[in-house]
């Protein structure tokens, strides 16, 4: 059985790619249904998604990762025998918390929280390299390609801190090593 993996949105996509490429994930390269994470929300509006499910005759484990995970993933019928499995892992209330941890500002964010969403917050107080944050998946890669380490303490930060997902939600960290 191969992994598939769905990112919400390119932020998601980037985290993951950098966890993959610094072999910080439970899993390898191998594992994965094309070799690569994807950016998809749905199988069908994802060409490159169908393309690989199209091409591999064994049947698939989906990983579903974002923040808002609301729309439930619909299997089109010609992929109903492939997927076995599906599991969510919520990067809520954004991915942005991870900066946020990362420059020990979670407690500043605290105290704005009911008024300030963690994108803005993180647009006016997160900085790399005379950058201020954009919300660009550069960004990301920016700010932790060559710092996987803090990327992974962020991440398990993150589950110790932030309370409970529901039941069917995971994090990030529990795709890990």
């Amino acid at each position: 059985m191969k992994l598939l993996i769905m990112c919400e949105g390119p932020n998601e996509l980037e985290v993951m790619k950098i966890l993959q490429e610094n072999n910080c994930l439970s899993f390898t390269t191998d594992d994965l249904l094309g070799l690569v994470p994807y950016h998809a929300r749905q199988i069908a509006t994802s060409p490159a998604v169908k393309v690989a499910l199209n091409i591999y005759a064994g049947t698939v484990k989906v990983l579903r990762i974002g923040d808002s995970q609301t729309d439930k993933l619909k299997i089109p019928l010609e992929y109903k025998d492939k997927v076995m499995e599906i599991e969510k892992y919520c990067t809520k209330p954004e991915l942005e918390m991870l900066l946020i941890i990362a420059e020990n500002l979670d407690s500043e964010y605290e105290k704005v929280k009911s008024s300030m969403k963690p994108k803005v917050f993180a647009k006016h107080n997160i900085q790399h390299g005379r950058k201020s944050y954009d919300n660009s998946t550069k960004f990301y890669r920016n700010y932790f390609e060559n710092n996987c380490d803090v990327l992974v303490n962020c991440l398990k930060t993150y589950k110790q801190t932030k309370g409970s997902h529901k039941k069917d939600e995971l994090y990030l960290v529990d795709l890990l090593k």
